[in-house]
């Protein structure tokens, strides 16, 4: 419920470290307990056990709850997390339900990633493709959702994959976005949702009156940075709309995809109807791509790939004093942007490669401003997008979908001292690299918080320093850190 502490017990069963992140909770005043393993703990040892004690303050909506070490969220480790609100909905409706969607692989992120990190040549790699969890069941084994006729149904989707897309839709019915990311939304009726890792929505789907029939939904997983192949890529399951026992299947004629309404990342408004923010500083960000010598693709966001470090950049910053003010001191692999309190930072993040993404910003929601063109999208046979600017309450919400050859614009005010990840929620483009680091108000930090004394023993523990620079020495002196992995110029 909002307002509620939330405490989680974790026990480590695993025969490696482990961490999780509370997707969405922005964590103000509690930066410790974000999750990402080497930007705010260590993780937490095999065999040991941590307690997060996590305040959800105002916030209300749908999360999910994954690991943050070793990628383990694309081996299963993840649930939902719904908090109530404690006032009345945009749109008042009679019941919830839960959706899920995941993409499902054989064997261990790390032995996959392994063996393509092994190969002479990744070009004769043969893509992995997955299959589909629907609420934690092969994509056409799910249960009936079961409508009542007249009942209006508030339906919270969950995309937990870490790779694919997932577009749902129930033809013969409407939905009405009320929801993004935890946020409420000014109403939106569309006809689907185009969701891509780490994304939710709510939205309202009216029963009809009648139970003379029962509908289909169909739930299409994709990725468009494997190459298409019958039956394997994209693949579209269907699940059942129960009305009534025994009642005839409705036939919809089938419609294709461009001539149908989708939520647009700019085309939602918030609730909240909070005007446009007023910016301070401009950062861009752009997706380089590019290979080793072994044709191993790689994605950079920042200057380098992002790499961990040897101390937590969270304990650098706390531990540097002034110094924490300089980008230099978290080490050239972490990509850090030191920003000033209060300060309204745009982000402008361009992607003129082949592949789609989507970025999630930890510790803040930001505003959707615009989403446009760039790059040349013709070598991919698609129509450049159209630019859409934000209505004047433009919608906030912590990941979003940044797709080939095209740019998004985001602000969001310095607001929450701390250490936050900026990373692809794709889980191959975040083991690669993908991903830089804000370095919020060093000083208020430092002023504020200090990290419990149970997390700096788990540190030493492990051999792990928790006080100086990147390396876990002083001043700039960043010996014994790995070279840095930069892409080409």
């Amino acid at each position: 419920m909002q307002g509620d502490t939330l405490v989680i017990n974790v026990h480590n069963s695993l025969d490696v470290y482990t961490s999780i992140h509370v997707h969405g909770l922005l964590n103000n005043g509690t930066n410790y307990y974000d999750g990402p393993d080497m930007v705010t703990q260590c993780g937490i040892p095999p065999g040991e056990s941590f307690t997060y004690v996590l305040e959800t303050n105002n916030q209300f909506g749908t999360f999910w709850i994954h690991g943050h070490t070793r990628h383990q969220e694309a081996d299963g480790f993840y649930t939902p997390l719904i908090i109530h609100s404690r006032k009345q909905p945009v749109i008042v409706y009679d019941e919830e339900l839960l959706m899920t969607f995941e993409d499902w692989y054989t064997g261990e992120f790390y032995v996959r990633q392994a063996y393509i990190d092994s190969l002479d040549d990744a070009r004769t790699l043969t893509p992995y493709y997955s299959k589909a969890l629907i609420n934690g069941y092969d994509g056409n084994k799910t249960a009936p959702i079961t409508f009542v006729p007249g009942k209006r149904y508030r339906l919270r989707i969950i995309c937990m994959s870490i790779n694919n897309w997932f577009k749902f839709r129930i033809p013969g019915h409407r939905m009405t976005v009320i929801e993004a990311d935890g946020v409420e939304s000014m109403p939106l009726e569309v006809d689907g949702l185009s969701m891509g890792p780490g994304q939710r929505y709510s939205v309202i789907v009216t029963a009809h009156d009648s139970a003379d029939f029962n509908y289909i939904y169909n739930v299409t997983s994709y990725s468009r940075f494997i190459t298409d192949q019958q039956g394997l890529q994209p693949i579209v399951y269907t699940g059942l709309i129960k009305y009534k026992d025994g009642a005839p299947t409705k036939n919809i004629p089938v419609v294709s995809d461009n001539q149908l309404v989708w939520p647009e990342e700019a085309q939602l408004q918030a609730h909240d109807k909070q005007p446009r923010l007023p910016v301070d500083r401009q950062i861009g960000l752009t997706v380089k791509r590019f290979s080793n010598i072994h044709y191993v693709p790689f994605s950079a966001l920042g200057s380098s790939l992002y790499k961990s470090v040897l101390v937590p950049t969270l304990y650098t910053a706390l531990s540097m004093g002034e110094l924490a003010k300089n980008s230099s001191v978290y080490g050239p692999q972490t990509n850090a942007y030191v920003l000033k309190h209060l300060e309204v930072v745009e982000i402008v993040i361009n992607n003129p490669a082949i592949e789609d993404h989507t970025f999630h910003f930890h510790g803040h929601n930001v505003q959707v401003i615009e989403t446009g063109p760039f790059g040349n999208s013709s070598t991919i046979d698609r129509e450049p997008v159209p630019r859409i600017l934000s209505g004047p309450w433009p919608m906030w919400r912590d990941t979003v979908q940044v797709r080939a050859f095209e740019f998004i614009r985001v602000r969001f005010r310095a607001d929450n001292p701390g250490v936050w990840f900026l990373h692809c929620h794709l889980a191959v483009h975040m083991y690669n690299g993908l991903a830089v680091v804000f370095v919020e108000a060093p000083d208020v930090l430092q002023q504020r918080q200090s990290v419990p004394e149970e997390m700096v023993e788990m540190c030493k523990r492990q051999g792990i320093h928790t006080q100086g620079n990147g390396a876990g020495n002083q001043g700039f002196d960043l010996s014994g850190l790995p070279p840095a992995v930069y892409p080409p110029s």
